[in-house]
């Protein structure tokens, strides 16, 4: 990419309160990292591709269960597993494991396709990821019951699913897609309707940061307009390289360097605030303990030095929760490991697999093409120019616009028809703004859930969760009890 005049930089962000107001990456609901005791990774064979009849090719998918529970009358519970690695912690911990303590289920979890240890193809080539897409995890699912009916002697047990976030979007289309095998879903934080466009992330963001600080957005913003006058001049880049604790000297030579330092920054914050006081930590997730309310106070205490610096000091705080050495902002090298195919490349983990399909399914592009949020300089084209810029010309804004229409058409976003699904949905979670927030009908119900943060009903109960959590948990239970008895 050529050489970028930072006047044009800064021109291209501040033009866009012009026609709006704009990458971070879906940070979404990962399995937990803490291995379930006693619990052995199982293989199940699946078809490569299952909407092509003469395509006989099938490869090895990871799956757990747990049958400690099970009683012949109970029913089947189904985690579906998303984009990264699949882990049994999940078998023996979480409020699924409650309900199948009480409901006497059989619990089983299946790892998504291209993630984890289920290596559909040699490599993740772009001809190879033709295969990876929603409807193919679907068919996944549906293959996957109805073999293991046959194998586990289930009978007419029924099979409820459960998924949060992305595999909360699965759970309620598996339901969809395929009501005589799902029985019923939880859908938990499922933003199922996919938008090219997201800036309404950034704006749930804002509202979050100042609900219990007023002036915490504003205060962020001051920062975030300081440090992009900063970087208007390259005599500053050695201050910034080390305000931030960069990896390596700041280097912006391009309007894509200029945005993802930009986004880099500000995805700590965001980050904090999607998981707002969860309970990630029983994942063996590192700084769990930063919240909305640290962040605010610590923007809050002038004695800290100016706006920018505060926000400098933020960054502190959270890397040393994580044990981060430093910060990563390089475009080019993030594009480097985003371009390597093997499975033992950089991002094989899941970023060359997740940002595949949002170019080329869902979109949800978090930018800051919106007056109403905090942050300035990642706007809806630099998103776009990822997919160009890794996967090849052809991942332009017309693709990724199309390939959105036609997973709402598939789906059918918020116009959601089927029965017998419960969608529970934090409100401080940003996501929650492409989710199911009010009843649909009597059998297509919302559970939103005051302060609660990105699929907080999921996670084991513990005293210092928002005290709407153990309501919506009892009322989960007791619908889906109901619904068995019909």
């Amino acid at each position: 990419m050529a050489h970028t005049p930072l006047y044009l930089l800064l021109l291209w962000v501040f033009g866009l309160s012009s026609f709006c107001d704009g990458l971070r990456h879906w940070r979404l609901y990962t399995e937990p990292r803490t291995p379930g005791v006693g619990v052995q990774e199982r293989w199940f064979l699946q078809r490569l591709d299952h909407f092509t009849g003469a395509d006989t090719r099938v490869w090895k998918q990871r799956y757990f269960i747990n049958d400690t529970f099970t009683q012949s009358s109970g029913p089947v519970f189904l985690m579906i597993g998303g984009e990264g690695a699949a882990n049994p912690g999940w078998m023996t911990a979480g409020t699924w494991i409650t309900y199948a303590e009480k409901m006497g289920a059989l619990c089983l979890l299946l790892e998504h396709r291209f993630y984890g240890k289920s290596h559909p193809t040699k490599d993740m080539n772009l001809e190879n990821l033709q295969y990876l897409s929603s409807q193919q995890a679907l068919a996944d699912l549906a293959h996957f019951q109805t073999v293991m009916t046959e194998k586990l002697e289930l009978g007419t047990r029924k099979w409820i699913v459960f998924g949060g976030s992305y595999p909360g979007c699965l759970a309620a289309w598996y339901r969809i897609k395929y009501p005589h095998l799902a029985y019923a879903a939880v859908a938990s934080s499922a933003p199922v309707k996919a938008v090219v466009n997201f800036p309404e992330y950034l704006e749930v963001v804002q509202a979050s940061l100042a609900k219990n600080h007023s002036d915490c957005p504003r205060t962020i913003k001051l920062a975030s307009d300081t440090l992009l006058e900063l970087l208007v001049y390259t005599e500053n880049y050695e201050k910034i390289t080390k305000d931030f604790n960069l990896c390596k000297p700041l280097n912006i030579s391009s309007e894509m360097d200029f945005a993802f330092f930009l986004d880099t920054i500000a995805e700590y914050v965001m980050d904090i605030v999607q998981y707002n006081n969860d309970n990630r930590e029983f994942e063996g997730v590192k700084g769990t303990n930063i919240t909305i309310q640290v962040v605010c106070d610590v923007m809050a205490t002038e004695s800290l030095g100016s706006p920018y610096e505060r926000y400098a000091e933020v960054i502190h705080i959270i890397m040393k929760a994580k044990t981060e050495k430093c910060i990563d902002v390089r475009y080019q090298k993030y594009v480097q490991d985003m371009s390597d195919s093997s499975w033992e490349g950089p991002s094989s983990t899941g970023g060359r697999q997740w940002l595949y399909q949002t170019c080329t399914e869902f979109g949800y592009f978090q930018s800051t093409d919106s007056h109403a949020q905090p942050f300035s300089g990642f706007p809806l084209r630099y998103h776009v120019q990822q997919c160009t810029d890794i996967y090849g010309a052809e991942f332009n804004l017309a693709m990724v616009t199309g390939a959105v229409q036609q997973t709402n058409e598939n789906y059918g976003g918020l116009k959601v028809q089927a029965s017998r699904i419960i969608f529970p949905n934090g409100l401080i979670d940003p996501w929650h703004a492409l989710g199911i927030t009010t009843n649909i009908s009597s059998d297509l119900l919302a559970f939103p859930m005051e302060d609660a943060a990105h699929c907080a009903d999921m996670y084991p109960a513990r005293p210092e969760e928002p005290p709407v959590l153990p309501q919506v948990r009892r009322q989960i239970f007791e619908q889906l009890t109901k619904w068995l008895q019909l």
